[in-house]
């Protein structure tokens, strides 16, 4: 082999016979390794998507136990889990609206081990705080999502059976009728606003943390009216418990074809209610794919009597109800009249 020898530059650095620096590679062996370098954060993110999930997975609810959006949560994490193979962990963490919640899935690491399970109100929130610490629509990618009617539901004590009558009742008792909501901002909250506002009615506003302590007190009767989620009054409703007087949606609801639309009494009445669930966005596609898949059958199957709604132009529905709400035509102050045929 042939000897080098080394000498002392003027600099003072060391070169060999050839007059490099012995630490140096060649091109070759330095292409060779910046491409090696630059492939193994691609494999390290295949091979972690391939072992996902290795241990169980949280959902973070933002509302209380028994709400909307907590039986949807349940309803999609049980077959959820069956299918990753992980137990599905749920965290009620009630609070601000749901910002409570969705901060927290924020911070957490983009793993795919957190997630987020919110409603319309993550939307909405949009436009009714200034200096949230996160941007909903950039900070979290859907899951699973699906999308349903509010029902206009009263206690028996309430003598009207129709919403005509129940404004006319509403009216000749101003203040005096008690509105239930799932917490200020929220969707059952607007959806009443909306009515109060259209119909020239004054209720009182009761807020409470989730829809299920709201429909406790609408059963014992602390409170007269609320503008609910299928899910937590239908059983109610058809045990006799509580009265429907009307669906929110511009088109009657198919699980309730005897049930009129708030429109067809108060034109150009529309609101709408939806529940999904996130992942923080910047977790590696692979991940979000799994659960994402996972959920898709099972929301079909588990929640029939609500509707998944379509992606339009690659916007989750979300990031349109955003877009809508700070426009003056929005999911809550439609201007356009109410379509017969279905959405």
């Amino acid at each position: 082999m042939k000897n080098r020898k080394r000498e002392i530059c003027t600099s003072g650095s060391v070169r060999d016979g050839d007059g490099q620096p012995p630490h140096l590679l060649g091109r070759r062996n330095f292409l060779h390794l910046a491409a090696g370098a630059a492939a193994l954060p691609v494999v390290s993110r295949i091979a972690w998507a391939q072992a996902y999930p290795s241990r169980p997975l949280r959902c973070i609810v933002a509302y209380a136990p028994g709400g909307g959006t907590d039986i949807f949560v349940r309803l999609v994490g049980q077959p959820l889990s069956e299918r990753l193979g992980q137990p599905f962990v749920i965290e009620n963490r009630a609070g601000a609206a749901s910002n409570i919640a969705t901060e927290a899935v924020v911070r957490a690491p983009a793993d795919g081990y957190t997630l987020l399970g919110t409603d319309a109100a993550a939307a909405i929130n949009a436009t009714l705080y200034d200096n949230l610490n996160f941007n909903f629509v950039r900070d979290i990618a859907a899951v699973a999502i699906i999308q349903g009617p509010l029902l206009v539901t009263v206690h028996p004590s309430v003598p009207a059976k129709t919403v005509p009558e129940f404004i006319a009742y509403a009216k000749a008792n101003p203040g005096k009728v008690s509105m239930a909501s799932a917490g200020s901002g929220s969707p059952p909250h607007l959806a009443g606003e909306l009515f109060k506002v259209m119909t020239k009615v004054n209720m009182t506003h009761v807020p409470y943390r989730g829809g299920g302590p709201a429909v406790s007190d609408l059963l014992g009767g602390q409170v007269q009216v609320y503008f609910g989620s299928f899910s937590l009054v239908i059983e109610h409703i058809r045990a006799g418990k509580l009265r429907a007087l009307a669906v929110t949606t511009p088109a009657r609801f198919e699980s309730l074809p005897d049930i009129p639309t708030v429109g067809e009494f108060v034109p150009d009445y529309v609101a709408s209610q939806w529940f999904a669930m996130g992942l923080r966005k910047n977790t590696p596609a692979e991940i979000i794919g799994r659960p994402r898949r996972s959920s898709a059958a099972s929301t079909r199957r588990r929640t029939p009597f609500l509707r998944t709604p379509r992606y339009r132009r690659g916007l989750p529905i979300w990031a349109r109800r955003c877009s809508a709400a700070r426009r003056p035509s929005s999911e809550y102050s439609s201007s356009k009249k109410p379509r017969s045929g279905p959405r």
